[in-house]
């Protein structure tokens, strides 16, 4: 069975990372699940962004924990990727709305909306002012969809096993993946993470260390590996058994599985 192609921070490589556009962009071509990060604000609101200030995606110094959503709402986190688009006369036209902070909650109805079975691959950015109410909020959320439990289309993603910990505490019934940075990190984590918790290796890691990809794979667990956007990089997942790849350019990974699969896609 092929992996699960994962559309990283959306289609990412084309579009803005986190925005509307970016998700909707890649549900138009066939993602079969999107991966997030999330950031708490100082209202209590969680968002889409990666980095714990704004100056990359923004163009502002603010930090996301020390904002409200709607000091957030003023931004642009859009523009960055495509500076020059406004001197474009051939550039699409841009929905201002798409470019905008983007709430989990949008993203949640969004995927909701869709209606056609994509899932979540959720990840909680530590370390945090907030420790701990970052999952919280995140598990409350989740509950409005009807979405903490087994059967639910999301998953929880962190490099923090204590982070994965307190999920599993307060969602006992979520799947729950733990990214693993450094190879060298394996001896002594997988002495400490649960039994049925995924692994969430680098693939760069799986490449400069076949040791490292050989015991991952040996362990028998479901392995997720980001950030997947070459064919080397593809076949480095499918040597490991990968069961999911998290891309900036799902469109282009899909061609490429296809290709190999005679055209089945992912079954959960």
């Amino acid at each position: 069975m092929r992996p699960q192609v994962v559309a990283h921070r959306g289609a990412s490589h084309d579009t803005a990372e986190h925005t509307l556009l970016a998700y909707t962009r890649a549900l138009e071509v066939g993602a079969e699940a999107l991966e997030c990060d999330v950031r708490l604000t100082a209202d209590g609101h969680l968002v889409c962004v990666h980095d714990r200030d704004l100056r990359r995606t923004a163009a502002t110094r603010g930090v996301v924990s020390t904002m409200n959503l709607a000091e957030l709402d003023q931004l642009d986190f859009a523009s960055w990727k495509n500076p020059w688009a406004e001197l474009d006369d051939e550039a699409p036209d841009r929905d201002p709305e798409t470019g905008k902070v983007l709430t989990l909650r949008k993203l949640l109805e969004t995927v909701a909306d869709h209606g056609q079975g994509v899932e979540l691959a959720i990840e909680t950015k530590h370390p945090t002012r907030y420790g701990g109410l970052v999952e919280r909020r995140l598990v409350e959320l989740l509950a409005d969809f009807g979405w903490d439990g087994r059967d639910s289309p999301v998953r929880v993603m962190s490099f923090s096993r204590t982070a994965i910990a307190r999920i599993r505490h307060l969602a006992p019934d979520l799947r729950v993946v733990i990214l693993i940075e450094k190879a060298h990190h394996w001896p002594l984590l997988k002495q400490a993470i649960g039994p049925s918790w995924i692994l969430g290796p680098g693939v760069t890691e799986l490449q400069d260390h076949p040791t490292f990809a050989k015991a991952l794979r040996k362990s028998g667990r479901d392995i997720h590996v980001w950030t997947v956007n070459t064919p080397e990089q593809l076949q480095t997942c499918l040597d490991v058994g990968a069961r999911a790849i998290i891309s900036d350019k799902p469109a282009y990974m899909i061609q490429l599985l296809d290709a190999q699969n005679g055209g089945r896609r992912y079954a959960r």
